[in-house]
């Protein structure tokens, strides 16, 4: 019997290891953003056209997407075939040869990518990864609410008008909150925004000699005026809110004004999630001494770590994933309004979009007044609008998060916060061997 059962297992383990070697699980980390549940939604699409591979979801809240997929790809740990990740992530991971070059074929149309977003994702003209959307940020307002307080915003206003403005739509009595602004803590969170206010009041993070500038007059004058604000005219809780939870607060129409992403234009615009739809209008990021640096440039785009078995495959479902194809998918699922924005020349260019899409025209605007290689007054050493595209800059940007949230939240005062921020940079920074 023995013989028997051992052909018996052999034969099993074979049979295991050749239908493993013909379907591919390609697992892919993403965030749980409105556009990426619809790509998860529209997956079998993809599935059907590739029998032979499977995709398996890994959807995570921002902050802990980024602590897995960097935790992952330092250690070499193999957990996934595609990240999201962004253009913070790309030419760094890029330069550390822990990314594949994207070799897109001529249908692709690499060309068509927005060059705000290539070139963000392309380290020495190579694509490190393609984005699934592009974004900037600008200001989106109650019109219905502005218009009842005489209220006319210029086409960028000040951060005074934008007080002024919070300042009569407040009315917590009939639940409506003058603002809502990111407070919770993360280098891509209450930060990223936060950042892009500090531009806007003449602010950096580091000088030319890489030393951190967070006890700067800016940097106090930025921070002073957001926790005033949102203290008198943000909802309850702003500590602990970040771009989701701003969304449900919005499409509740709890909130006056929004100063966060383009692409929260696409879902509160959108009667199906939407109560104030159809009262929306937009105006690009308020400054205050500068407009350099006042709207950010992100995008979150899909890559193909070093690590993956499944290379080939990963990159077909990236090449689906951030197609023009993909686009008029979305389109016929769920129209024009519903299509990721922000990445390609084509979407632009179409009527329908344009139609469909009344943010689509603030949108562009932002995306193209933003520039990573020059957006602070004092010139900076570093590129980046909201971020500092430095490897050390992760952690500064948490640590930093992490106080100004406190100082949101009057656990500590913007002059403590502000200290406590300096020094964790500061030591980061040398750590780094930027300076002794």
């Amino acid at each position: 019997m023995q013989p028997s059962i051992k052909t018996t297992l052999a034969l099993a383990v074979g049979l295991a290891f050749g239908a493993a070697a013909t379907a591919a699980d390609l697992v892919i980390a993403t965030v749980n953003n409105g556009h990426m549940i619809e790509m998860q939604k529209l997956t079998p699409h993809f599935e059907k056209a590739n029998p032979g591979i499977k995709v398996k979801w890994v959807t995570l809240e921002e902050g802990v997407l980024r602590q897995r997929v960097t935790t992952d790809i330092a250690t070499k740990g193999g957990q996934f075939d595609v990240m999201t990740i962004g253009m913070y992530e790309t030419p760094i991971w890029g330069k550390k040869g822990w990314l594949n070059e994207l070799k897109m074929d001529a249908a692709y149309d690499v060309d068509d990518l927005l060059p705000a977003m290539r070139n963000g994702l392309s380290l020495d003209g190579k694509l490190y990864a393609a984005p699934f959307y592009g974004e900037s940020s600008m200001l989106m307002y109650r019109k219905d609410l502005a218009d009842k307080a005489g209220i006319k915003f210029a086409e960028r206003p000040t951060w005074t008008e934008v007080r002024d403005a919070a300042a009569k739509m407040h009315d917590p009595k009939a639940g409506v909150y003058g603002i809502c602004l990111r407070g919770k803590p993360g280098w891509g969170d209450n930060m990223a925004f936060l950042t892009t206010m500090v531009n806007s009041f003449g602010g950096q993070w580091f000088d030319m000699s890489w030393k951190p500038q967070l006890e700067s007059k800016p940097w106090k004058d930025a921070v002073t005026f957001y926790v005033d604000l949102l203290k008198k005219y943000g909802p309850p809780g702003s500590s602990a809110n970040s771009f989701n939870e701003i969304l449900a607060l919005y499409n509740e129409g709890k909130c006056g004004m929004w100063v966060d992403a383009t692409i929260a234009a696409s879902f509160i615009t959108d009667p199906k999630q939407s109560k104030v739809a159809d009262k929306v209008a937009f105006a690009q990021g308020p400054k205050m001494v500068t407009e350099k640096g006042a709207n950010w440039l992100w995008a979150w785009a899909l890559a193909v770590p070093a690590g993956t078995k499944n290379a080939a495959e990963a990159q077909k479902f990236i090449a689906w994933a951030t197609s023009k194809d993909y686009v008029n998918l979305v389109a016929k699922e769920k129209g024009w309004a519903a299509v990721p924005t922000g990445t390609r020349k084509s979407t632009y260019a179409n009527a329908e979009f344009m139609k469909a899409a009344v943010f689509a025209a603030a949108e562009k605007k932002a995306i193209d007044a933003a520039n990573p290689n020059d957006s602070t007054l004092p010139k900076s050493p570093y590129v980046g609008v909201q971020f500092a595209a430095i490897p050390e800059f992760q952690a500064i940007g948490v640590a930093v998060g992490q106080q100004m949230s406190s100082a949101l939240a009057g656990k500590a005062t913007v002059d403590q916060a502000l200290k406590a921020a300096q020094t964790a940079a500061d030591r980061e920074m040398k750590k780094g061997g930027y300076y002794k």
